[in-house]
């Protein structure tokens, strides 16, 4: 049986139609990674914390929760949350470093992916937000003091959850096209009394534009992301990027816009001047703190985030709708209303049928919804991982072959070879080769190559 899924990979794999170039390519945690670390030390997990990550722009990558990119990640959508009480936004995954844990490295986070068809024309992540105020300092110290012998101090250990005063916060995506992508966030109010909660689905470039990166890899020209004018009952902005092109992201209802740029805070970090008045964590700011003066009011800057608040009955839900669509900005065009619900009871429809026309017929109905959330959580893992080798080691300054040389980490390869074969909106693979030490390689999970 030929789906409309199939018909969708085949468009992808022969270039017809760019199904694969968005998914769920943004990572969930891009703090404490090798490729992060600048140090003089080599101790990546210390040099950039979770509580830098609010503040610090990456160099090789984003993270987000339930997030989504294009295939080169130079545009990123990902939902950042707060209940109130939190001393920061959640917009990414908590969780130990190696010395923190008594096991090790773990996350210290509730979520699932739930589905997700190959060409993420739907997808659907589950994530669990406390109510209370997530219990960050405890589950380090805790964790800290146990020895290996004994159990790892879990999220659920620490009692946030208690009267199951948390929210269930669905996040769903369905594609009207290649390059069309629709989202409904749910969030219901699992506990026993009304809570307040703020949703804030959040859009930016991955920063590859600052001074400090190196200029044989830093970008020409600077995007920008600014508010446009919408339809009755809609706010939008328009996002351009000379690379990607132009892209409208809508939100239902007439939200404020919280701009910002997603750059470093040297001034919190570090004790020194800014690049700019606005900072990656302008909109922590000013949806935490009160801090009006920290997001730009002149409504443009390289992240942006639609503020959205909701006081939710025990048992209720509130649901966000937002709309991402590559393309000049029309005012005429109505993005949601039953035409958006449409798409996605059409795309989960085929999702239905795609699963069922691979599922082996002696698979039981229970063993086939395993398989099929086996799938999604090998689909919901496909990262986007950039690394070029020389432009790393020249903003270490330990290429051999440049001056200002000094020993760091990879500064013994003396030969670093990046090799790369395109594909159609696929090209972001990339194979690095460092001889006699060891070989990375990203590729895209596809269930019919």
């Amino acid at each position: 049986m030929l789906t409309n899924e199939h018909r969708r990979l085949d468009e992808a794999r022969t270039g017809t139609n760019p199904w694969k170039k968005w998914g769920p390519y943004l990572s969930e945690r891009q703090w404490g990674t090798v490729r992060e670390d600048y140090s003089e030390t080599g101790d990546a997990w210390n040099f950039f914390t979770h509580d830098h990550a609010r503040s610090r722009a990456y160099r090789w990558g984003e993270d987000g929760i339930a997030g989504i990119s294009d295939d080169q990640q130079r545009l990123c959508f990902g939902l950042a949350l707060w209940n109130g009480k939190d001393p920061i936004l959640k917009e990414r995954l908590f969780g130990l470093t190696n010395s923190e844990g008594n096991h090790g490295e773990d996350v210290k986070e509730y979520y699932f992916y739930l589905d997700s068809t190959p060409t993420h024309s739907y997808m659907k992540y589950l994530y669990k937000y406390p109510h209370a105020p997530f219990p960050y300092g405890d589950l380090v110290e805790t964790n800290r003091r146990r020895s290996r012998d004994e159990m790892e101090y879990e999220l659920i250990d620490t009692g946030v959850f208690h009267e199951n005063r948390y929210f269930d916060v669905f996040v769903e995506y369905a594609k009207g096209d290649a390059e069309d992508i629709l989202v409904r966030i749910t969030a219901e109010n699992r506990g026993p009394e009304a809570a307040d909660l703020h949703l804030l689905p959040t859009l930016w470039f991955r920063n590859d534009w600052s001074q400090w990166i190196a200029s044989s890899n830093r970008a020409a020209a600077k995007p920008q992301i600014e508010r446009i004018a919408a339809s009755a009952g809609t706010a939008a902005v328009s996002a351009a990027h000379t690379l990607l092109g132009a892209f409208v992201l809508s939100c239902e209802g007439d939200v404020p816009w919280l701009f910002t740029e997603n750059e470093t805070n040297h001034e919190r970090l570090f004790h020194t001047r800014n690049e700019s008045k606005y900072v990656k964590d302008g909109i922590n700011d000013c949806v935490v703190n009160g801090r009006q003066d920290a997001v730009n009011p002149d409504q443009h800057g390289t992240k942006v985030a639609a503020h959205c608040q909701a006081t939710i009955g025990a048992g209720q839900s509130a649901v966000i709708r937002v709309r991402l669509s590559s393309g000049l900005p029309d005012e005429k065009r109505k993005p949601f209303g039953k035409a958006f619900d449409a798409v996605f009871s059409d795309r989960i429809r085929e999702a239905d049928e795609f699963y069922q026309s691979v599922t082996p017929p002696s698979v039981s109905a229970d063993a086939a919804r395993v398989m099929r959330q086996a799938i999604a959580v090998m689909l919901w893992s496909k990262q986007f991982f950039f690394f070029d080798g020389d432009n790393w080691l020249d903003e270490h300054h330990s290429n051999p072959l440049h001056s200002g040389y000094r020993a760091a980490r990879n500064s013994e390869c003396d030969e670093l070879i990046r090799q790369g074969r395109p594909h159609a909106h696929d090209d972001h693979r990339r194979l690095l080769i460092d001889r006699g030490q060891r070989q990375r390689r990203m590729d895209a999970i596809d269930l019919n190559r």
